[in-house]
């Protein structure tokens, strides 16, 4: 071993303390850096292949009936390589040991397998034989505990069918099983069912027919040229307007959470690895302060300024290295953790993680490049300094009256107090990065936090204070006023409120989005139109009031004229008022007076469904009529929303927390630790003198712990500023047109980052204090000759 190993060997044990802190930053870093990384390019390449291998349409559009004579003209267009017909139906299903009606999605396939857009993998059975056998969506299957053979019932048109499963399939088109209507998947209630399409069109009427087309468009295709030609050819059918695959929900669902992987895979690993090198840029400036002659000696055996910077270069490489090695394997444990936990909710034949080379030399060049950065002061100091220079100790500081001094007010503090007070006065820059280090550790357990705090308060705004309904009923037709009538004929139903849903695409100069209008009671009890702050939201007799994202995709403000056109019915294009523009929480709606969107319609009082206040007592019994009533094509209950929520919240968020807390706690013991190591390092020959002049072990422990306290003290605030502030920037990352986070950080969430980093401190302080007991008077006191 040459002579400078040795030297690095032994300076790497006796900072082995201070070392392993950083160590354990670096491997923070280098954990998330694999995790996100690893895990982003898992899911989007399994995504990609699953996408490509199955077909997955590009262009989709419902309708309500058309002549399949018109595959023809479709293939026609410009840009469109393959074409899918085939007919969906949403159903109510009664499922054994469900006392709630299910909905069933019923997707028409051929009678024979043979290969078509949104193709089919069918993970166990097999391919459905007669009329009433189905494919049953494996998600459904599990949460249900079905088995292959088991049947369930299905109202068709107002029939009563029994249909037996007997296979479990997955589609491209269904990775992330829910309705249109939702935010979070209610796999229990909802599931997708293949038919044969023959029997799926007698049932229906459809024979010759169908209400649903996908497209496969070709390399270089104007997808917007397609759609408008689509919606041109369909418009006599019934159209609802066709979109491309980044509005398709599953899609969507699944391309959001890649863009957020990626974001993180960036945002995360940028402070551990910057604390790392603020650490490290202090490490070694005080190991080239305390070696001034050993620099000097080594230049005087003739070791260039090269050598002694690769020297001090190589104990940061040692350290990113063992932070690279543990950081990987760390990584790669919590990405297959994290992969096992997106597999619950997004559903694939395969989802294989795997960690390639050059995730891992990303990584391992993104550490280096960092820990490299930050100690490039410090070794260009080393290298710079001259040996006659560096064989004389360093120069002391030049003294000045501290601004407590200044002031007068030295009297109102005691000695150990003013020695804490002119310390960080004199040494600014280093005090100011010790209170940023740590505050940053702080904003990071707030953050982790957050996520909780955001999904708790929207849960409580959006499911307790907005919808206090206990069921949504859907009808599969608009039905009139008689219809309100007779929901209070149904069992245990003591309040019922209409609305109307009536698809359509809204225009603003030339922005445009498909999008329902939703048409409520004023004054409603049952749903109420409240914004982010919770103040209620009056629906004027006439015109428009739009959510603020849908506002801000269409570029309109308040008083803007922007075109409806209606996709159902009549089809009739209005120019209608926006006098109305709120921020909500969930999805991307707009809202007229029931009445007034009736009139838009030129129809009577119509309704397409309502929300109803149901006894408690009386449940089971409405749950049951439901099933039988071929009126009601969907049913969602308030509280199974609110229990999948929380069930989402429990299985995602706490292990993102426990490993934010752990993460930040590791910040804050290596700030705290090495700062107070490193300011003993400095003042050790002071503490000394202290200590021989009558300083009791107290005292001069008060004077190093205090000066920590005191950046303690200031980087708390700092980093609950900073929390809120990430925090703030988190809602505007998920800024989905599904939902947006509420900005809301709860008083747990501050004291809870409290504690953590005051036991960080107080770790860091024993430990200090334990050094400080066993200080060597006589050798720290001896003088360089």
């Amino acid at each position: 071993m040459k002579a400078l190993d040795r030297k690095l060997l032994r300076d790497l044990l006796r900072m082995r303390g201070q070392v392993l802190a950083i160590v354990l930053i670096v491997t923070c870093g280098m954990a998330n850096l694999v995790t996100m990384m690893s895990t982003h390019g898992s899911l989007q390449l399994t995504q990609a292949t699953y996408y490509d291998q199955y077909r997955f349409a590009d262009v989709f559009v419902q309708l309500k009936r058309a002549p399949k004579s018109l595959v023809s003209r479709f293939e026609e267009i410009p840009g469109v390589g393959a074409v899918q017909t085939r007919v969906v139906q949403d159903v109510t299903l009664s499922v054994e040991g469900l006392a709630e009606p299910a909905t069933g999605r019923l997707i028409a396939i051929p009678e024979q397998p043979t290969p078509m857009l949104n193709d089919l993998f069918i993970r166990a059975g097999r391919y459905p034989e007669q009329g009433d056998e189905v494919l049953a969506s494996e998600v459904f299957v599990k949460a249900n505990q079905l088995e292959l053979n088991d049947t369930v019932g299905a109202i068709l048109n107002g029939r009563w069918q029994t249909l037996r499963i007997v296979g479990i399939a997955l589609s491209p088109e269904y990775i992330y099983e829910i309705r249109g209507t939702e935010i979070v998947p209610d796999n229990k209630r909802f599931g997708i069912l293949w038919m044969q399409q023959k029997a799926l069109a007698t049932a229906f009427d459809m024979e010759g027919a169908f209400n649903d087309v996908s497209l496969k468009l070709m390399p270089g295709a104007s997808e917007a040229e397609v759609i408008f030609q689509l919606d041109q050819q369909l418009e006599t059918y019934g159209g609802l307007g066709a979109f491309g695959r980044k509005d398709q929900i599953s899609h969507t669902f699944i391309s959001d959470e890649i863009r957020q992987l990626s974001a993180h895979a960036v945002f995360v690993p940028s402070i551990f690895l910057g604390i790392a090198a603020f650490l490290l840029n202090l490490l070694l400036s005080r190991l080239v302060s305390t070696q001034r002659d050993q620099i000097a000696v080594m230049k005087a055996f003739g070791y260039d300024n090269l050598t002694v910077g690769l020297h001090y270069l190589k104990l940061v490489m040692v350290v990113v290295l063992l932070g690279a090695v543990l950081g990987a394997g760390l990584g790669w444990w919590m990405g297959r953790g994290m992969t096992r936990l997106y597999s619950d909710f997004y559903h694939f034949p395969l989802l294989q993680y795997e960690v390639r080379p050059q995730v891992l030399l990303t990584a391992l060049l993104v550490s280096t490049g960092a820990a490299t950065l930050g100690a490039f002061l410090a070794v260009r100091r080393a290298v710079s300094l001259p040996p006659a220079e560096a064989m004389r100790p360093e120069p002391p500081t030049t003294y000045r009256p501290t601004l407590v001094e200044k002031l007068g007010l030295q009297r109102w503090f005691a000695a150990p107090s003013r020695i804490i007070l002119r310390n960080l006065e004199r040494r600014p820059v280093q005090a100011l990065l010790s209170v940023v280090g740590i505050a940053v550790a702080i904003a990071i357990l707030v953050l982790g936090r957050f996520f909780t705090d955001a999904m708790g308060a929207l849960v409580d705004i959006q499911f307790r204070t907005i919808q206090r309904e206990d069921i949504t009923l859907v009808f599969n037709n608009p039905l009139s006023n008689r219809a309100q009538f007779d929901l209070y004929n149904l069992p245990g139903v003591l309040r019922a409120e209409p609305f109307r849903v009536v698809p359509a695409r809204l225009r603003f100069d030339h922005y445009h989005k498909l999008s329902g209008i939703n048409g409520v009671e004023p004054g409603g009890e049952l749903r109420r139109l409240l914004d982010r702050a919770q103040r209620p939201v009056t629906l004027p007799p006439e015109g428009i009031v739009l959510s603020t994202k849908l506002a801000d995709i269409l570029q309109a403000h308040l008083g803007d004229q922007i075109t409806v056109e209606i996709l159902e019915g009549a089809r009739p294009t209005r120019a209608v008022p926006v006098t109305g523009i709120f921020d909500e929480l969930v999805g991307i709606s707009a809202y007229m007076d029931i009445h007034a969107l009736n009139r838009l319609m030129r129809e009577g009082f119509t309704l397409s469904g309502a929300y109803l206040q149901v006894d408690a007592h009386e449940q089971q019994t409405l749950y049951a009529q439901l099933k039988k009533t071929p009126a009601v094509a969907s049913v969602a209950m308030r509280q199974t929303t609110i229990d999948q929520f929380n069930e989402i919240l429990t299985k995602s968020m706490a292990g993102f927390t426990i490993v934010l807390v752990g993460f930040a706690s590791v910040i804050a013991f290596g700030v705290v630790y090495n700062a107070a190591r490193i300011a003993l390092s400095e003042r050790e020959r002071e503490l000394a003198t202290l200590r021989i002049i009558g300083f009791t072990k107290g005292e001069i422990a008060f004077i190093l712990l205090g000066e920590q306290a005191v950046l303690l003290t200031l980087a708390i605030p700092i980093g609950f500023a900073l929390g809120f502030g990430l925090a703030a920037l988190m809602t505007e990352i998920y800024d989905w047109e599904l939902f947006r986070f509420p900005l809301v950080i709860t008083r747990s969430t501050y004291a809870f980052a409290f504690v953590v980093i005051m036991a960080a401190a107080l770790a860091s302080g024993l430990m200090i204090r334990h050094q400080l007991n066993r200080l060597d008077l006589i050798a720290v006191l001896k003088t360089r000759e």
